[in-house]
């Protein structure tokens, strides 16, 4: 049985399209497995549907009248974006004999976007002290990324049979950092194969190096000396010189997002109360 919403028939194609929309999202982000949820999926496609087609319906009841001019002026903002007529039909799969239906889509648009602001409501935003809470409710959220700072000693193995020579090579040097006055920074000048010479790496952060590299430097101390550890390229001494560990971004550096979110929770939070109260009054059957 079709579905139906205060007596106007829903295409079977229009909950087809949603259902795969969602479908596609889930697999996207690696939620499900073939079909095991296909079921709940659809059930999501008709809530969805349901909810549009409910605001079109109040939307239209409210805001019947669109003048021409309106819709004109909607119309040629849409076409400008897209970089002219024939790109704009072009780009929706149109010709230019679906002008009409185009136009009766934007006017549909116009009438949809006064009720969500009559919706929403026209404050200037949130309050400052509501901001401030929830920057303090979701700190976690706004914390600065770790980095660290490190130097690096690298010796390259050209042939295999060099490879444990290098390797005691490199627990000399290590051993000799780790003794009492000994200075990395200098061994590890003196003792690179880097052709720049670069043994200070600055202050970086998780991905900026091969993920082995990472998993090292991360987990010391500030002054400790790494073991000496392989990779494609050869091996590697590293010691840590200061860590920062996450801290909170100031208030105001990130009041903007906070602002945003905000908005846009209110907004979801009137606009599905608004499609609630739409529901309880209306006719659904299928």
């Amino acid at each position: 049985m079709p579905l139906t919403i205060n007596r106007e028939a829903i295409p079977d194609e229009l909950l087809a399209q949603e259902f795969e929309v969602i479908k596609a999202h889930y697999e996207r982000m690696g939620a499900m497995s073939c079909c095991d949820r296909n079921d709940e999926f659809r059930g999501y496609a008709r809530e969805n549907v349901t909810a549009r087609v409910l605001i079109n319906q109040e939307a239209e009841r409210r805001f019947p009248d669109i003048t021409p001019d309106e819709i004109e002026t909607a119309l040629q903002h849409l076409i400008g974006a897209e970089g002219g007529r024939a790109a704009f039909f072009a780009h929706a799969g149109l010709t230019e004999a679906d002008e009409p239906m185009v136009r009766q889509e934007v006017a549909s648009g116009l009438r949809v976007d006064r009720l969500m602001m009559e919706t929403w409501g026209t404050a200037a935003g949130p309050a400052e002290a509501d901001e401030r809470a929830f920057y303090e409710a979701h700190l976690s959220d706004y914390l600065t990324v770790e980095e660290v700072h490190a130097r690096h000693l690298f010796k390259h193995v050209e042939k295999v049979e060099q490879r444990e020579a290098v390797y005691e090579t490199m627990r000399a040097l290590r051993r000799e950092a780790r003794a009492g006055g000994g200075d990395f920074a200098a061994i590890a000048l003196a003792n690179t194969d880097k052709e720049d010479k670069q043994v200070d790496l600055g202050f970086f952060r998780r991905g900026e190096f091969m993920e082995e590299f990472d998993l090292i430097v991360f987990s010391l101390d500030p002054g400790e000396v790494s073991p000496v550890f392989a990779s494609h390229w050869g091996f590697h001494l590293v010691q840590l010189v200061e860590r920062r560990d996450p801290a909170p971004h100031p208030f105001e550096s990130v009041r903007e997002d906070i602002r945003t979110r905000l908005t846009a929770e209110h907004r979801s939070q009137t606009t599905r109360a608004l499609v609630d109260c739409l529901k309880a009054s209306a006719e659904i059957s299928g």
